[in-house]
């Protein structure tokens, strides 16, 4: 895995891309990446607090976490743990649906931008939906880390919304 960083307010010293790069190669173990996969990496310095974001777009998925810390370490450190956890939880939610073709292969798609406070549009994504069943929509909603997804079900053929309940469990939206 290539590892692209960059530091805004912040500048990226050896021993900080010394400690990402270490930390980052150790997901290896845990995650097919291949060594022509990238991983981009946002340093951000703020008055009280360091943040990162790492994305990694694999072949089968798009491993994404962010967290800010006031010690820039320990926020590579918590950022690694949240990467470890996403790739946990949907290995083992997927592992108990046997014959289920994401255990072997996430399918690519494009992230859908964080919502802006302001209630101005800031960011338009165009997307195509993709033909899936609802627990591969619900998988790949999860290990995006957003709190919903569009996709086109591929039982009624028609573009539904799975998400994210605040009381607890999904909901879907499907269209007529």
């Amino acid at each position: 895995m290539k590892i692209n960083i960059v530091g805004k307010n912040y500048a990226v010293n050896q021993a900080l891309e010394e400690r990402v790069t270490k930390k980052l190669k150790g997901l290896e173990r845990y995650f097919l990446i291949s060594e022509n996969d990238v991983a981009n990496v946002l340093l951000t310095s703020y008055p009280t607090k360091e943040k990162i974001e790492v994305t990694i777009p694999t072949k089968f998925a798009i491993l994404r976490a962010e967290t800010s810390e006031a010690d820039v370490f320990n926020a590579i450190d918590k950022v690694v743990d949240k990467l470890k956890d996403q790739i946990r939880r949907q290995k083992t939610r997927l592992a108990n649906k046997k014959g289920n073709p994401l255990y072997e292969a996430f399918l690519d798609y494009d992230l859908l931008g964080e919502p802006d406070p302001a209630d101005e549009i800031v960011k338009t994504k165009s997307i195509v939906p993709e033909k899936l069943p609802l627990d591969e929509a619900i998988a790949k909603m999860d290990l995006l880390g957003h709190s919903f997804f569009i996709y086109t079900d591929d039982e009624t053929d028609k573009i539904a919304v799975v998400y994210v309940r605040n009381n607890g469990g999904y909901g879907l939206i499907e269209t007529e």
